[in-house]
Order: structure tokens, then sequence, then C-alpha cells
């Protein structure tokens, strides 16, 4: 997971590692002198740095990146009620749109037993449908991006435009009174892209996602219709997404998370 970050941000500090690892500064110096020994980075002070290319062997990026496998661990058995009721919003033979997430993925255990006719941009998900399921499974062209196992694409002629779905289904980093927030400019053109071919827009979102803020926002809260969490989900949070006109669906929280 270190070698990922600094594949892509070239240098990390060992704060800015401990904070995406949620390790211990501790840990993270160990592991930094290992791979420091092993010539797969260079340590530097108050953190590490990618070699360059000619200095280390060549690795293939693992397309279960550390940013999707680390999401996937949290809250898992309650993101996982949430995607069992998102695909009981399916009928058989429905066209549905799944953008990539963690969240989403947890969609892919329920569809299996299903037949629809899914695109998706989570090259994860697609690999899990192809090989387990008898669904009709479209992904857009584009370039895949390892660290969160989707495929996006700069041009607007690709497969989406073609694509017209009754539902998308989309996880978030936020969700409160601004709209459905996003981490990065490029995955909110994807996303947009997605949206525009859909009829409704279903949110899956645990309740530690409610009322939390990120730096940009994919679409406000008219435009959502339905929202997926949990029973630890605020009342007064509650109140507002359904003063939006949202059809807010509630799961139990599982404790063992």
């Amino acid at each position: 997971m270190i070698l990922e970050i600094l594949e892509e941000q070239q240098f990390a500090s060992v704060k800015s590692l401990t904070e995406q690892l949620h390790s211990s500064e501790a840990t993270i110096r160990r592991d930094i002198s290992k791979l420091a020994e092993l010539q797969q980075l260079r340590r530097i002070r108050g953190g590490a740095e990618v070699l360059e290319s000619g200095d280390r062997e060549a690795q293939r990026p693992s397309l279960n990146s550390s940013a999707f496998l680390l999401d996937r661990e949290k809250h898992t058995a309650t993101k996982r009620a949430i995607a069992e009721r998102a695909v009981s919003l399916c009928e058989e033979g429905d066209s549905i749109i799944i953008n990539g997430g963690s969240s989403t993925y947890m969609m892919g255990e329920f569809l299996n037993r299903r037949h629809l006719k899914i695109l998706t941009n989570s090259f994860v998900l697609a690999q899990e449908l192809v090989a387990n399921s008898h669904n009709q499974v479209t992904l857009p062209g584009g370039e895949i991006y390892p660290r969160q196992g989707i495929v996006l694409s700069a041009f607007d002629n690709d497969t989406i435009q073609y694509y017209h779905a009754g539902k998308m289904f989309m996880g978030t980093p936020g969700i409160g009174e601004f709209g459905v927030m996003e981490s990065d400019p490029l995955l909110i053109r994807s996303e947009q892209k997605l949206q525009r071919q859909s009829d409704e827009l279903v949110i899956l979102a645990d309740s530690s996602k409610l009322g939390r803020r990120s730096n940009l926002i994919f679409t406000p809260l008219e435009n959502v219709d339905v929202l997926i969490t949990d029973s630890r989900a605020p009342e007064k949070m509650i109140a507002l997404l359904e003063g939006a006109g949202i059809e807010v669906l509630i799961v139990e929280y599982v404790e063992s998370d």
C-alpha cells in the first residue's frame, strides 16, 4: 500500500501515510525502513519517496488498489446490508448503472442471483459479475485507475452515451445539506455522465457519511431520489434529506462491523 501511494504521489510523509493507512507512526517508519532495505523506495527525512524507474524493478500495480481495499474494510457488515437493500430495488430484466466504489462493489454478491443489464465503471465489480452471474455487463471505454478499481474516460463519445437505465447506484464520501460530495473532479465528470443516462439516482451511504463534507459537490440534494443508510443515521439528518424530497431507506446497523 505504501508503494502504491508513492507511485501516485511520488512523495509521502510519515504523518500522511499514518492517516491514509490508519496505522501508527511506529509501524509506518518500520515498514519504510524495510522497504528501503529492499530498495523499493528511498527513505528521506520525515517520510519516503519513489525511486526512479531505473533504480527499481518494474511492478505491475494491483487492480484491488490500497484505497479501494481500505475503504472496503470500514463498516463492512452494514455496507453489505445496504447493498442488499439496493439490489432489492431492481426488477428482473432492469437496466441499471452502478458507479465504482466499496459500497456499490458489495452489490455484486446479491446481483449474482439476478438477471439484469448493468453498465458499470467498476472494473472489479465487472470481473465479479462476469465470473459469477448471468447478468449482461457493459464497461465504458477508458483508462483503468488501479487504486480506485474503476475505468474513466477523458472523452465524451464513449459507451455511456448509448446506454439508458432506470436507476443509477453510487456511494459517496459524504452527503448533507450541500448535496452529494465527491473527492476528485475526474470522478465528478465521469459520474455526471452516468447520471445523465439514468432516470433515478440512488445513493448508498452508511451513517458515518451523513453530514460529512468533502471538497467538491457532485450534485445537489434535489437530484437524489433515494438514499439507503443505516439505523445510526441522526434523525435531524434524515429529516433534512426527506425534506429535500429524498426517499430514505434504513437498514439495521450491524454491531459486529
